[in-house]
């Protein structure tokens, strides 16, 4: 059994898939000490990946939003004094442009840029004549803004690094986690059809947008840059080109629900799988695959983020073989 003291990544999982994938992740389970003591009523999977021993935690079943994500890192970090970040992951709706070819299934990461820390609050303040009154947030911590660059190069050297391809092989025995077939893009104008469908079978296939094929010999793109988050799904497309249109925050590429209660107040960096284009047309064929990948990508992560030593497990055999 491991103290609390061991532990020093936190993982916050946006919802259900993300959390299976976060936990198939591991290169190792490890048993979590008693919590009751801490007046943390959270459940959390405890593991290691590289040298880093982990801490996973999963929003409530029914409950989305920068609120639990708050009450739940709150949580963590006070049960478990050595975190020294967080991982928010989770899934999220692409802005596709003609410029950014975001397709579902490929990873979003939050990164600074001159007019944002790499996360906004879309919805904290109010439309006016187009213009939307925004809140900017904190920049994820150097420790992991450091580590971007050497993601980044052994991404694009797939062959010598397998990545988030290979770390995707750890779930290939679940369907659930499979590619699903169909990427459909549609029109700002096109609505869903609503008559009883969730998907778009029905819907008309005429409105899509002309995209050229995706080479799907790798698993998922990586792009870093602006997130919106906010208290409310974003499922209106004129709405989500509308706030990326604005010159200040040009530049979004998804919208999700939780990482604006967490950027100001915890050490933290946001990893969102596109599984929708925050349009009416979102459902939740890709949810599984979309997590599969963020939850690669941050493993990733964290094999390139060096370790720090922790109060070691408490038994001797498991120490000698993490530091």
């Amino acid at each position: 059994m491991a103290s609390k003291e061991t532990f020093t990544v936190g993982w916050i999982c946006a919802i259900q898939p993300v959390y299976e994938a976060a936990c198939a992740m591991l290169d190792e389970d490890l048993a979590g000490p008693e919590l009751a003591e801490h007046n943390d009523s959270n459940t959390y999977f405890f593991g290691r990946i590289g040298k880093h021993c982990i801490v996973i935690g999963c929003l409530p079943s029914g409950h989305r939003g920068t609120t639990p994500a708050t009450r739940l890192a709150k949580d963590m970090m006070r049960s478990f004094p050595q975190l020294r970040f967080l991982l928010m992951v989770g899934t999220a709706g692409g802005v596709p442009t003609t410029t950014r070819d975001i397709r579902l299934g490929d990873v979003v990461v939050s990164q600074p840029n001159k007019v944002s820390g790499g996360v906004f609050q879309h919805d904290l303040g109010h439309q006016y004549n187009s213009f939307w009154h925004t809140g900017h947030l904190n920049a994820p911590p150097p420790v992991l803004l450091n580590a971007l660059p050497e993601v980044k190069r052994r991404h694009n050297n797939p062959a010598k690094y397998g990545g988030i391809d290979q770390h995707l092989q750890l779930l290939s025995e679940d369907a659930r986690f499979q590619r699903p077939e169909n990427d459909y893009l549609f029109k700002k104008d096109v609505d869903h059809n609503i008559f009883g469908y969730k998907d778009c079978s029905k819907c008309d296939m005429n409105g899509l947008v002309t995209r050229q094929l995706r080479n799907l010999k790798r698993a998922a793109n990586v792009f870093y840059g602006t997130v919106a988050s906010g208290s409310t799904i974003m499922k209106e497309a004129k709405e989500r080109d509308c706030i990326n249109d604005d010159e200040e925050n040009r530049g979004v590429l998804c919208y999700e629900m939780e990482s604006a209660g967490l950027m100001n107040d915890f050490p933290c960096i946001a990893i969102r799988g596109i599984s929708n284009y925050a349009d009416s047309h979102k459902n939740d064929e890709w949810d599984y695959y979309a997590s599969a990948t963020a939850a690669a990508y941050a493993k990733e992560l964290l094999l390139v983020v060096k370790p720090m030593k922790a109060k070691p497990l408490l038994t001797d055999t498991t120490s000698k073989s993490l530091f």
